[in-house]
């Protein structure tokens, strides 16, 4: 089951049709409901959601009760797992703490991807909590509409989440969260502040190094991925880069030594050990008392990541490192020739195979990602 976030904000766009310039705050709520305004945000979500029906087998949903997500969520016959409830407020509706309090408490639940219909107060309260590092996706339905985190419509995003639950190529990247002054605004005064960056998936594509067959041109995507990874190398971290031509780009682009079919060690861009066995791993770990994080990429054609050819990255270095210190690489050409299929993880580690499940960034290029799933192996 691919499970699924959903925070409705029942009064982003109240205010719209009354050109009040916004819905932020209970007097301009109030004054929208005087003057007849309805409700939008419920048909919003339920209009992306529409474009999954055929597809609810393979989801749950994770809501806050009543008009922030549930009742859409089981009007349109979805599974439904009711986290929260909101609180009550002047305006009779959910408030932005509820909105906090909600993708701070769906974020726990370890969700794929959370979905929030709004606008851009409602993605700032969505940033507040889960930051930089978590993949959201807005449903749009606000006044303001400056933020870069929606969908172009809610078919839109609906489409997006087809292609996500299907296992296509989805990327992802930052986009940025920015909102004005709604009191300005109403003076025509157009005064909008940058508030940080959501990470959004994006439809898949190629977008860099191609030939005019549209393939990628494989040795300089593994130069583009080498130097994206060299970039964020934090000092004090130590990588362990695995097995694999594309990591060995890494090793090339740091100027250092690789072993091909073994694990490096590598901390301040320096060789710390090569071809190291699992001994060597938990060792190093033990006498390294900042971050680690372990590079790895697919087998081409099969789409293990884990427990083929690297299992000297075993449970108890995986466990060491930490599920989120994983970082995985691969060009969008042996993506795509899995046709769906998963990333498969297989430690023989039940537990841990089920834990590393879901869906994982997959670093593609130069500043470049896709979100794909991950799957452990079925033995049955």
């Amino acid at each position: 089951m691919i499970k699924l976030g959903l925070i409705i904000n029942p009064l982003a766009g109240i205010g719209g049709p009354l050109a009040l310039k916004g819905s932020d705050g209970a007097k301009i709520v109030n004054q929208a409901k005087q003057q007849g305004a309805l409700l939008r945000a419920a048909n919003r979500g339920s209009l992306a959601l529409s474009e999954i029906i055929s597809l609810q087998q393979q989801v749950i949903l994770y809501c806050f009760e009543g008009e922030m997500g549930a009742d859409v969520a089981r009007e349109l016959g979805f599974t439904v797992e009711v986290v929260g409830k909101p609180s009550k407020t002047e305006t009779g509706h959910s408030c932005a703490e509820d909105t906090q309090r909600a993708a701070k408490v769906i974020r726990s639940h370890k969700v794929d991807l959370l979905l929030f219909v709004g606008g851009d107060g409602t993605a700032r309260d969505i940033f507040q909590v889960v930051g930089s590092d978590f993949p959201v996706l807005g449903i749009p339905s606000g006044v303001k509409m400056h933020s870069g985190v929606y969908a172009v419509s809610p078919q839109a995003a609906g489409e997006l989440l087809k292609r996500f639950i299907k296992g296509q190529l989805v990327d992802i990247s930052l986009a940025e969260v920015r909102d004005i002054d709604e009191e300005a605004f109403r003076q025509n005064i157009v005064r909008a502040k940058f508030y940080g960056e959501l990470l959004v998936p994006r439809e898949g594509h190629f977008l860099q190094q191609v030939k005019s067959s549209g393939r990628e041109v494989e040795e300089l995507v593994l130069q583009d991925i080498a130097a994206d990874v060299v970039e964020s190398m934090a000092a004090d971290c130590l990588y362990l880069i695995g097995p694999g031509s594309t990591p060995a780009g890494i090793m090339d682009e740091l100027g250092l030594q690789n072993t091909l079919l073994g694990v490096d060690a590598v901390l301040n861009e320096c060789l710390l050990g090569q071809d190291l066995s699992e001994s060597q791993i938990v060792k190093l770990l033990a006498t390294h008392r900042g971050i680690a994080k372990i590079v790895i990429t697919a087998i081409g054609g099969q789409g293990h990541i884990l427990g083929r050819g690297n299992q000297q990255l075993s449970p108890t270095v995986i466990r060491q490192v930490g599920m989120d210190n994983i970082i995985v690489v691969a060009t969008k050409t042996k993506i795509t020739e899995l046709n769906g299929r998963p990333l498969l993880v297989d430690t023989n580690d039940a537990e841990l195979d089920i834990l590393l499940g879901g869906y994982r960034s997959v670093i593609t290029g130069y500043h470049d990602a896709i979100i794909y799933p991950v799957g452990m192996i079925n033995n049955n």
